[in-house]
């Protein structure tokens, strides 16, 4: 498994119709991608719960050929063409499990990135990460939740899928989901990617 997000951060102004708009026309020609486990098309609207306007899809592929014909075909071209070529941060797949509501569609996301401090051992860090997702995948209303790593600068991602209001105190970004492609979701594995 393999994460991929790009962000694309808007004006302070931009109408956010825009990318619901192009989600509601576009979404779908996902739905049925090789190589793709799930993508959740994300956003955060600045305001109470964020900083900034944003739009940032985050991915789950189950093959790097999968995630490697996104890139280079006409779906990300046509990000390219519209926003311009953003960087596209990418993670190692660590966990997958399905949530206490898999069959829900999801409506909010949380990701919550943290850096693996160099006095605490990478494998320490790692299953101390394993054991949170773990408890995530047993709350209500969690969809889903992945884990990865970023070993170039030691980052862990966890990605939380929610069907409706994330509980309170679980750190990380809130996203609303426009729609969720999940056309290989069940090749994504279940538990420790290795």
């Amino acid at each position: 498994m393999y994460a991929m997000q790009y962000e694309l951060t808007l004006p302070a102004d931009y109408d956010m119709e825009i990318i619901r708009r192009r989600v509601a026309t576009r979404g779908h020609l996902l739905d049925d991608f090789p190589g793709l486990g799930l993508k959740a098309y994300l956003i955060r609207e600045r305001g109470e719960t964020s900083p900034v306007n944003q739009y940032a899809p985050l991915y789950l592929w189950t093959s790097a050929e999968g995630m490697n014909a996104f890139l280079w075909g006409p779906g990300f071209q046509g990000i390219v063409d519209d926003f311009g070529r953003p960087e596209v941060q990418h993670w190692t797949g660590l966990l997958h499990l399905e949530g206490a509501a898999p069959e829900a569609l999801p409506r909010t996301a949380l990701r919550h990135r943290e850096r693996i401090p160099d006095t605490v051992r990478p494998a320490t860090a790692v299953e101390s990460a394993l054991a949170e997702s773990r408890r995530l995948a047993t709350l209500s209303g969690v969809v889903a939740t992945a884990l990865a790593v970023d070993p170039r600068h030691w980052e862990l991602l966890r990605f939380t899928l929610w069907e409706g209001e994330p509980r309170s105190g679980i750190p990380g970004d809130r996203f609303e989901v426009l729609h969720l492609s999940a056309p290989e979701r069940d090749l994504l594995g279940r538990g420790k990617q290795w």
